[in-house]
């Protein structure tokens, strides 16, 4: 069988600089041949002109060997004509990226690669990156939940844009987003300009036990929650709490730049760790009842688990309703431990976690 072929969803609001992006990536010498995919929906493609020329032709070949196809229509189609003729020799690429509308919901896109087995059999889907513009990111999520849905599902997420902006609203920009989705690394990446690899072979969507969780975001977590949960969260955060010492307990307001009161935003991210096993059972039953009541509300989850009675380290991710789990390396030299992040749309987030800490063994 042959290699799965790699997947990049590219997505961001309109005017958040996915073509710049999407032009740099199509013109620059990188040796891969790259088709790209421009989702549209029967809207008129503004930038059509600015990739395709000929605009009785729907499939293009650049000079560099990338091809261009702009789809009105299905998806699964589209992705499946392109391996058709692959096969048939007519062209080669190496990898695929999509561009989604400015006003999609990454999910339906995502959840492609999963749902459908002719698909789920010729490609993989690599990661969901989104792009948000630096000087409208603010209001955008303010106003759409779509661009909130994109942060949501985002394995990486690049601020573009910030030279319009002062230092001060980017770091205002970026707190926003690391609560929304504590996983995804965010960059800036202006006029397009982004080491290549920092958007292609992310692995976001592999089971695989690298499960980055943005450090300031817990660190401002764990001042606005110590209080809250207890102990599964307050004992075994792992960082050192030298900065407290000294200060009493007064030192709340000291991070209040990393929460903003004035955005109430619906899609959050929030992670639960522990030292103590998972029971399997309880877990499994838990997790089921979660996904059956708010699957459509989960945009992405993820975590490492450390299950009662098994010396390997427990994979699992998921997209809305649609869950896997795999059993990775042992424990060795890790002192064994669960980290887990769940992002989504009005999630109840006190009722997941002390949900989770009751299936602890």
């Amino acid at each position: 069988m042959s290699k799965l072929i790699p997947v990049t969803i590219l997505t961001g609001f309109l005017g958040s600089g996915k073509t710049t992006l999407l032009k740099r990536i199509l013109h620059e010498q990188h040796g891969m041949k790259i088709a790209v995919i421009e989702n549209e929906f029967g809207e008129e493609n503004i930038d059509n002109e600015i990739l395709v020329q000929d605009g009785r032709e729907q499939i293009v070949q650049m000079s560099n060997g990338c091809i261009c196809c702009t789809i009105r229509g299905d998806l699964v189609q589209a992705l499946s004509d392109l391996v058709t003729q692959r096969d048939e020799g007519k062209f080669d690429f190496d990898r695929v990226v999509i561009e989604t509308t400015g006003v999609a919901n990454p999910g339906p896109v995502a959840q492609t690669f999963f749902m459908d087995e002719e698909i789920a059999s010729r490609y993989l889907l690599d990661a969901v990156i989104t792009l948000v513009d630096a000087k409208h990111g603010n209001l955008q999520l303010d106003k759409q939940e779509e661009a909130q849905r994109q942060v949501g599902f985002a394995d990486a997420i690049f601020i573009t844009k910030s030279d319009l902006v002062g230092a001060p609203e980017v770091d205002d920009l970026r707190h926003r987003l690391q609560h929304m989705n504590a996983r995804a690394p965010i960059r800036t990446a202006n006029f397009g300009e982004t080491p290549i690899d920092t958007i292609f072979d992310l692995r976001g969507f592999n089971l695989n036990e690298k499960l980055e969780i943005d450090p300031d975001f817990l660190r401002a977590d764990e001042h606005e929650h110590a209080h809250e949960h207890g102990e599964h969260c307050a004992t075994d955060c792992g960082h050192d709490h030298d900065h407290d010492h000294g200060h009493g307990h007064d030192h709340g307001h000291a991070h209040d730049h990393h929460h903003h009161h004035h955005h109430t935003d619906r899609i959050a991210s929030f992670v639960f760790r522990s030292d103590k096993p998972f029971h399997y059972g309880k877990l499994e039953e838990f997790l089921s009842g979660i996904l059956s009541v708010y699957g459509e509300k989960l945009l992405r989850y993820k975590g490492v688990l450390y299950m009662e009675g098994v010396d390997r380290k427990v994979v699992f991710q998921g997209v809305h309703q649609l869950m896997g789990s795999d059993v990775g390396a042992k424990w060795d030299d890790e002192t064994p431990g669960t980290k887990m992040v769940f992002i989504g749309v009005d999630l109840p987030r006190d009722a997941i976690l002390k949900g989770l800490a009751a299936c602890l063994a």
